[in-house]
């Protein structure tokens, strides 16, 4: 059933917003795609806080047009579905292009750092990591370094724990030094010319 001239506009309006605050956009012949697939793409494009529309090619053209763009969407093959990323430039790449993967969608073309490029310009950017995917990264490279150094604090620990055990108690470190003080005062007693008993005079002859 036809649209009419004020749901057109009302559309229309809706394409313009999402131009005016998208950073990135990408074009997608979403012909073929069956309803489960499309489901499954607009659930995958708010996780991704893509916004994901469908229009006639002239209402893109006039949206675009109207948000600063010189666009003509007639030049794009098929029927035309817009991803428009609003907190990541990448992500709407990411999310067409995984889900050209498993269906018939195809990337035509797109706008990136507000210039109007062609499909393979696209194709290159769904493969690069999106700003999640860069953060881990990140994150990990952080976490690296400190997880090496706890490790090494744990195996000091260990280490100490395990020589700990090995040290003499307090009790028989004070024993073992009795013992050699009573060892040091049975050879001073023997030894020649330090007893208290003075020698016996030498027989008269």
């Amino acid at each position: 059933m036809p649209k009419t001239r004020e749901q057109k506009e009302s559309i229309k309006a809706k394409l313009t917003d999402a131009f005016r605050k998208a950073k990135s956009v990408v074009f997608a012949d979403y012909q073929g795609l069956k309803v489960t697939q499309a489901d499954a793409l607009r659930k995958m494009a708010r996780a991704a806080e893509v916004e994901y529309l469908v229009a006639k090619k002239s209402l893109i053209t006039l949206a675009a047009k109207d948000a600063g763009y010189d666009l003509d969407a007639k030049k794009f093959p098929g029927m035309l579905g817009a991803a428009f990323g609003i907190a990541d430039e990448v992500a709407p790449a990411k999310v067409l292009g995984d889900a050209s993967k498993t269906s018939s969608l195809k990337l035509v073309g797109g706008i990136f750092e507000k210039q109007i490029v062609d499909a393979a310009k696209v194709i290159a950017l769904s493969k690069l990591p999106s700003k999640q995917e860069l953060l881990g990264q990140v994150v990990g490279t952080i976490y690296a370094p400190v997880s090496a150094f706890v490790r090494a604090l744990n195996a000091i620990r260990e280490s100490m724990e395990k020589g700990e055990s090995k040290v003499e108690s307090p009790k028989s470190k004070v024993q073992s030094q009795k013992s050699e003080a009573a060892a040091e005062a049975t050879n001073v007693e023997s030894a020649p010319g330090t007893s208290d008993v003075p020698a016996q005079a030498p027989a008269a002859a």
